[in-house]
Order: structure tokens, then C-alpha cells, then sequence
């Protein structure tokens, strides 16, 4: 579990690509003071397990998985990423509850400066939009975000200077794709509803009344 606050922006070392997958190193600096192998990382929003680990860098193995449902596979060497390590469960929940698991890809399609903050358009997959609520909580590359409102194709969300300063999204620029995981609550609330309608629904009988209504007699 995470909480959308990025404690540094790290740096992809080396890209291995091979037939079972791919291998990110990940050069760092405050995030490896207790990183332990086998723990979880938040990788520009993405959770990954650590495989490998030196003094000033990490190593992940991304699954085929992986790569088909966020955005890691486009990382090239010299790319910064948003790192936050696991919280624990004394830490301040300073942004909110965020499971690192990438709902979905979405693309920045506007990108406006306005004063010291700056506003970003992005193009969401329907699937992910009908959780997204005006003044609500989406993960965006592992950043927690306030939406400012609901457009018919994606949302819009506000980065202020110190996101912009040490996130990767002070960075992004129309067209670069983002890893996207809406609201956990959200999800739960949907999924009951949806029970609910389900269980809502009269039961058919299918007999020879409903197929001779129907022209099938």
C-alpha cells in the first residue's frame, strides 16, 4: 500500500529486454537507505517487487503483464521515474490510499501554465473515467491528485511548483502516456452497486408465451 506522495525522482539506469520479460535498473538515492530485496516499491505508480539491489540502485523485473497494462514498457535509459516506498502503518496518509496497481494508460493531451501552477488534460479510458468525481483522488504516475473536473473524455488535475520540482510530471508534455489507478474506495463502491443491480434485475423465464412474444414461435 501507498500513498501518492513521490519521495524522489530516480533514474533508469539500463533497460535489459529478454524473452520472458524485461529488467529495469533504477539508480537512487534516498529510497535505498532501508530498500530490502523482495520488498515493494512504487515505480511511477506501478507496485514492483525489488530484485536486486547495490548501494545507489535497484532492480525490478517487469512481466509481460506489466508491460501490457502500464506505461514502464516506454522507459529508456536516462528516464526519470516517481519512486515511493511501502507505508507503514504509523505513516501520515498524506495523500490517499493508493494500491500501486495501474488500472489503466492515459495520455496528456493539454498542458496550460497559469500563474506558478500548471494544468494538465488527460485523456482517460472510459473504464477508469466512470470512477473519476469532480474534487475526488486519482493516481497519476504514482502521484495523488485532487481532480478539478470531469471532461467527456478524461479529467483535469493541477500540479503545483513542488509536484512540478520533484515529480515527473512537472515534465510530461502532451502526448506522453501516464499510468493511471482510480480512487480504491471508489472501486468498492462500484463493484457493490453493481451486485446490486445485478440482484435488482426480474428473473426471465424463458417458456412459450416469451418466445411466441418475441416472433420465435
Amino acid at each position: 500500500m501507498f500513498t501518492g506522495i513521490v519521495e524522489e525522482m530516480g533514474v533508469v539506469q539500463a533497460v535489459v529486454k529478454g524473452l520472458q520479460g524485461t529488467a529495469l535498473t533504477i539508480l537512487a538515492q534516498s529510497v535505498m537507505e532501508d530498500l530490502a530485496i523482495g520488498e515493494s516499491i512504487a515505480l511511477s505508480g506501478a507496485c514492483m517487487t525489488v530484485a536486486a539491489r547495490k548501494h545507489d540502485r535497484f532492480r525490478v523485473d517487469l512481466s509481460p503483464e506489466t508491460l501490457k497494462v502500464t506505461a514502464l514498457g516506454f522507459l529508456k535509459t536516462g528516464d526519470p521515474v516517481n519512486l515511493e516506498r511501502a507505508m507503514r502503518l504509523t505513516d501520515r496518509l498524506s495523500g490517499h490510499m493508493v494500491t500501486g496497481h495501474v488500472d489503466a494508460v492515459g495520455t496528456i493531451r493539454e498542458r496550460v501554465q497559469e500563474a506558478n501552477a500548471v494544468h494538465l488534460t488527460i485523456e482517460i479510458p472510459r473504464a477508469v473515467l466512470r470512477l473519476c468525481v469532480s474534487k475526488g483522488a486519482i493516481t497519476v504516475d504514482g502521484v495523488s491528485l485532487t481532480i478539478n473536473d470531469v471532461t467527456p473524455h478524461g479529467c483535469r488535475v493541477t500540479i503545483i511548483p513542488h509536484t512540478a520540482k520533484h515529480t515527473t510530471l512537472g515534465i510530461k508534455r502532451p502526448g506522453d502516456p501516464v499510468n493511471l489507478e482510480s480512487d480504491l474506495i471508489g472501486k468498492y463502491i462500484d463493484r457493490l452497486l453493481e451486485d446490486r443491480r445485478e440482484s435488482s434485475r426480474p428473473e426471465v423465464q424463458i417458456d412459450r408465451d416469451y418466445l411466441a412474444r418475441r416472433g420465435l414461435l
